[in-house]
């Protein structure tokens, strides 16, 4: 299938993959599986292609889980190489946006130690506002301008600042048709969105 993109987004709680042609969906697979996307990624992929090999691949770069995202670009890199096709990346926050279908929107994730990554949106295409930022919940919500906030995180965020609504969902791979051009040509690295907590020794 000449012209057909691979997404994976593990970025979240869900294991999610999708096959795109021409920005139409040919087939998904969108489960949540918490921490186990190591043992469900690559099954995953296999079931979703069985013989079709994609031209390229899109993966999801972050913020989101430490451990969910290496998973992914591993996959991505791995098969990109044994494929001998190009891997691009996403990010997280802009795919989010992207699925409000809203001009303005901010896309909230859990963070690491109880903080938020939030970021702006807006425009037609959308793009980011300022830079993705890692804060505690109560900086965030007066970081953040858009009423509407989505994530999975939206709803905690619109608690405390106490306005706004919230769409409360996990990132989908098959939304990745949504994003333009230039949120979608990433580099296929990681996006951790806050310094490591280990320090080097002095």
């Amino acid at each position: 299938m000449n012209g057909s993109l691979l997404v994976i987004e593990t970025a979240t709680a869900a294991c999610s993959v999708a096959l795109l042609r021409d920005e139409a969906v040919v087939a998904e697979r969108h489960e949540i599986v918490g921490r186990g996307h190591a043992e469900r990624l690559v099954p995953m992929i296999g079931e979703l292609l069985g013989d079709v090999r994609p031209a390229a691949i899109l993966v999801d770069c972050g913020p989101g889980s430490f451990t969910g995202l290496r998973v992914g670009l591993a996959a991505a890199q791995g098969l990109a190489i044994g494929w001998g096709v190009p891997v691009s990346g996403f990010s997280s926050l802009a795919l989010l946006a992207a699925m409000s279908g809203e001009r303005v929107a901010a896309a909230a994730l859990h963070g690491g130690h109880g903080e938020l990554f939030v970021q702006d949106f807006a425009g037609d295409p959308l793009a980011p506002l300022g830079s993705l930022r890692s804060l505690p919940p109560e900086e965030a919500a007066t970081a953040v301008a858009a009423e509407l906030v989505i994530g999975p995180a939206a709803g905690l965020l619109v608690a405390v600042r106490g306005f706004g609504r919230a769409v409360d969902t996990l990132p989908r791979a098959a939304d990745a048709r949504l994003l333009p051009e230039a949120l979608r040509t990433l580099p296929a690295r990681p996006i951790y969105g806050r310094a490591p907590d280990a320090r080097p020794m002095p």
